[in-house]
């Protein structure tokens, strides 16, 4: 995927207007190219700026004058051949050969019937549809309004926006929730909704799903808290998994909140000995500007066996 396709599809990226598809294939790019994760970052910056501000309604004036505008451009427009009118303008061309009402009676009862038909046979050999509500399709919602948790069982509550506001229940285990989480971790505006999803998240990181959305919370988040609890949720997987190792090491490095960066590196203790973490322990030791940072970095160093 080359960079020029990323940024141009980026701000529809941020509008959540990307086909699943694509959405995972963007995120791929960004969290390898550096120069496109600083563009979306950017972009979403300005969409949070933007979001501040009231949606102006236009004035009655400005509608009626854009109408009359276009009514003038359609009836000056030059008009096309028959097939043209056909296809794109049938209304004109149906007035323009003058049907007969009693023709017209025949092509509505044909046009019924094939629907009717068409119908039957999609569903006519089907029993009642058993089975939980599917899942809220993601371009349809407008945002999480707020995330909790039943104490002392694993049912959530998830109230989310559509055109109003929907109310979904379930277990950790539901599909519809695990979507809805999804979703609240990366887009929604209210960081304490992001952080009841991220922790919720936390309680299943053996999901490929879960730990992609727990490491794009470490990356991009722009609260440190919510940060935090990626890096919680992502502990287990340092050992086993390069993609969450490198996350982790990559949030040593460039993370600008000093707690964040601190349990990344308690995090990485259980495999300091590997050659991508040995190699950021001497940067950070030799010069960090963090001096506990720059200070742990040397002990670990220090306890490290020497390399023949």
């Amino acid at each position: 995927m080359k960079c020029e396709w990323v940024r141009e599809n980026i701000v529809l990226y941020v509008y959540n207007e990307l086909a699943d598809d694509a959405r995972y294939e963007l995120e791929q790019h960004v969290a390898r190219c550096t120069d496109c994760a600083a563009e979306l970052k950017t972009s979403r910056k300005l969409h949070v700026t933007l979001s501040q501000f009231p949606v102006e309604e236009p004035t009655p004036n400005l509608l009626a004058a854009s109408r009359m505008r276009l009514q003038e451009a359609l009836e000056t427009a030059e008009q096309g051949g028959f097939w043209h009118r056909l296809v794109f303008d049938p209304a004109a061309w149906l007035h323009q050969i003058r049907f007969s009402p009693a023709l017209a009676a025949v092509i509505l009862i044909v046009g019924f019937a094939g629907g009717v038909g068409t119908t039957y046979q999609l569903f006519g050999n089907r029993g009642p549809i058993v089975g939980p509500t599917p899942a809220p399709v993601q371009s349809s919602i407008t945002g999480i309004r707020s995330v909790s948790q039943e104490p002392g069982s694993n049912q959530v509550t998830i109230k989310y926006d559509t055109v109003s506001t929907q109310e979904a229940q379930g277990s950790l285990n539901d599909q519809r929730i695990q979507q809805l989480l999804l979703f609240a971790a990366r887009n929604n505006y209210n960081s304490g909704v992001r952080m009841d999803s991220v922790d919720l998240l936390t309680q299943q990181p053996n999901d490929t799903h879960v730990r992609e959305a727990l490491m794009y919370a470490l990356r991009y988040d722009s609260n440190p808290g919510v940060r935090l609890k990626a890096l919680d949720g992502l502990g287990s997987y340092v050992k086993n998994d390069t993609r969450v190792r490198d996350s982790v090491l990559e949030a040593l490095m460039n993370d600008s909140n000093p707690g964040v960066r601190t349990e990344a590196l308690r995090l990485l203790e259980p495999v300091r000995a590997d050659s991508s973490v040995r190699v950021v322990l001497q940067k950070l030791a030799e010069g960090d500007q963090n001096q506990y940072i720059r200070s742990q970095a040397r002990t670990a160093l220090a306890q490290l066996p020497e390399i023949d």
